[in-house]
Parts: structure tokens; sequence; C-alpha cells
């Protein structure tokens, strides 16, 4: 595409026909480069990760601290949950930062029922109580 905006501008790709003062027109853009002219160069680089808030960076480090103590072998059907429901929840703070309150809500039922079902090792049982302190504090 030449700088008419048209594929082949009419000619060969060469000079513009008027003497090489082409001639560019944008009435609107939004995000990405560009470039005009013989020797143009043009980059664009977009960070849209803001971060998440204090107490998602908390509760996604207790997330990830209870999902490193789940039993990795011989895993029930509620670790397993737990561990899909923890992941999905991790997944969402780190792409938006935050996490909608009904997933927080289904993984505090998900938390508090694997506890009250297991005989977890007390450093599980640690990092699903700051699960539960993180969601309580997100909840209000």
């Amino acid at each position: 595409m030449n700088d008419t905006g048209h594929p082949d501008g009419g000619n060969d790709g060469g000079p513009a026909q008027d003497g090489g003062s082409g001639s560019v027109h944008i009435g609107s853009m939004s995000g990405g480069s560009i470039a005009t002219g013989s020797h143009g160069h043009a980059t664009s680089v977009n960070h849209t990760a803001s971060g998440a808030a204090p107490p998602y960076e908390e509760l996604l480090r207790a997330i990830r601290v209870l999902r490193e103590a789940l039993p990795v072998q011989e895993r029930s059907a509620e670790d397993r949950f737990l561990d899909g429901e923890l992941a999905d929840a991790e997944g969402e703070i780190v792409r938006s930062g935050t996490a909608r309150p009904e997933r927080l809500t289904r993984l505090l039922v998900g938390v508090r029922g694997w506890l009250g079902s297991q005989t977890a090792a007390v450093g599980a049982v640690a990092s699903a109580t700051a699960v539960v302190q993180g969601i309580a504090q997100l909840l209000g």
C-alpha cells in the first residue's frame, strides 16, 4: 500500500505522479503506529496490565501457596475441584487485577468445603485459612 491509501496507487509503486508530494489523511486512529515516507519507521508498544490492588495481590499469593500445598499424587475429587477453582481465580486476578464477587464467593465456599472434608497437613490448612481471610476482606 502506498501513501495514497490505495494498494498500488494507480501506478507501478514508484514515486507519486504528482512529483513525489503524496499525502496521508487519517480521520481517527486508536492504538497502533503509522509511518510514512521512504525511510519511515513505526514502533508500537502497549502495556495494558496494571497489576492487582494490594488485597488481590495478597489473595493471589495465598492462592498460589495453597495450590502448591495441595497433594500432588492421589488427589481426591475435592482436591481436583479446589485446584480448578483456585486456578480460575488466579487466572482472573492475573488478567484483570481483580476477581468478580461471584468468583470469590464460589472460591470461598470451595475452600471452606475442602477444609471441612480434609484431614489436611498443617501447611495446607494455614494456606487455606489465608485464602479464606483474603476473600473475606475483599467481600467485606
